[in-house]
């Protein structure tokens, strides 16, 4: 039995209300070929594990490659819902995505860096510090992400903490997952001056300065790390847009960069800062705002109508404020920026059709 033809191609992709347009390949997803391209369509994990990078069908044919069910339903996708970083065009197609950026997104480069500095700010919260070429600046916005390309060829994902301007090496905030490859090594054997392998800029998380509409900024864990790249932009740029900063943890220890962030509410009179903590011990003599951090949003803005939110961290919290802002807050979905942290695990597990 012969195996079925591939379609032609390569097919155009349309993305409105923008009216961009890019060539796919029959063989290549959607967000593969608009990355290729410079088109700044939204995305997260590139793997179908988060969801980022949904948006409608409006025409056309496109076929799924593996992707986990949370990230698109069977639902979903029956009302005409694709995810760009696994769908592969069958005929030109024609999208509705309203965050595809109107400038082209930077250059995706390779290069070779070397670690600066290892400090521990937690038990479990590494701040990595990389210098880059000298002679080969990686441009990106504040929020997006590099990749660590492995020995063995793997990927290890990581939000970059500081915003351009306090360049031109990069800071990352690594969380110790027990027996991770990556990060066992960065607490373990790691030293200063080791070289390491890095590609981006990745992402589609950053600062939307067309609006001024106030902004809140969601973080669990060390999903601070974009969160404080977005806050040294606002600062640098001068942006004045009331911002405040939802960060949770379970813990108190887990905000590993607290005092950093009180610094800053002292410097900028437009940020303010709410730490909320889920599961504090008697020792931790914690006083502050408990539970679940993207409901203490809703308490303090059961309207987001008027609002942006900027969210990132643990896929479990990203996805409830998603779904639970739209629905319960009012806030547009268009408006609703995240950066999921999918772990090698999220990644693997769930895998749909």
């Amino acid at each position: 039995m012969t195996a079925p033809e591939a379609a032609a191609g390569p097919f155009q992709v349309t993305v409105q209300p923008s009216g961009r347009t890019f060539s796919a390949n029959p063989d290549e997803a959607l967000l593969a070929a608009a990355i290729r391209q410079g088109i700044g369509l939204p995305y997260g994990c590139k793997d179908g594990a988060c969801g980022s990078c949904k948006c409608r069908k409006v025409s056309g044919d496109v076929v799924h490659r593996a992707h986990q069910s949370k990230a698109l339903s069977g639902d979903e996708e029956a009302a005409g819902y694709i995810l760009t970083c696994s769908a592969v065009a069958q005929s030109d197609v024609v999208l509705e995505s309203r965050q595809v950026t109107d400038e082209s997104a930077f250059p995706i480069r390779k290069m070779p860096s070397r670690v600066l500095t290892l400090e521990k700010k937690s038990h479990d919260v590494m701040v990595l510090k990389l210098q880059l070429p000298a002679n080969d600046v990686m441009r990106y916005h504040a929020g997006q992400y590099v990749e660590f390309i492995l020995r063995d060829g793997a990927r290890r994902s990581y939000s970059m903490a500081n915003a351009p301007h306090n360049g031109p090496g990069i800071e990352l905030h690594v969380r110790h997952m027990l027996g991770g490859k990556f990060t066992d090594h960065v607490f373990g054997a790691m030293k200063e001056k080791e070289i390491l392998r890095v590609e981006g800029p990745y992402g589609s998380f950053f600062l939307r300065e067309d609006s001024d509409k106030p902004m809140v900024l969601l973080a669990s864990g060390t999903g601070f790390a974009p969160i404080k790249a977005l806050i040294e932009h606002l600062q640098y740029k001068g942006i004045t847009r009331p911002a405040t900063l939802y960060w949770g943890g379970r813990r108190p220890v887990d905000l590993y960069m607290d005092d950093w962030v009180k610094a800053k509410c002292a410097e900028m009179g437009n940020l303010k800062y709410v730490p909320v903590i889920s599961n504090a011990l008697p020792e931790d003599n914690w006083t502050g705002r408990t539970g679940f951090v993207h409901k203490s949003v809703m308490e303090d803005f059961p309207d987001l109508s008027g609002h942006q939110v900027y969210a990132c961290g643990a896929p479990i919290v990203v996805d409830s404020a998603r779904s639970e802002y739209s629905a319960n807050a009012k806030l547009p979905p268009e408006e609703f920026y995240a950066d999921s942290f999918t772990t090698e695990a999220d990644k693997h597990k769930d895998p749909g059709t």
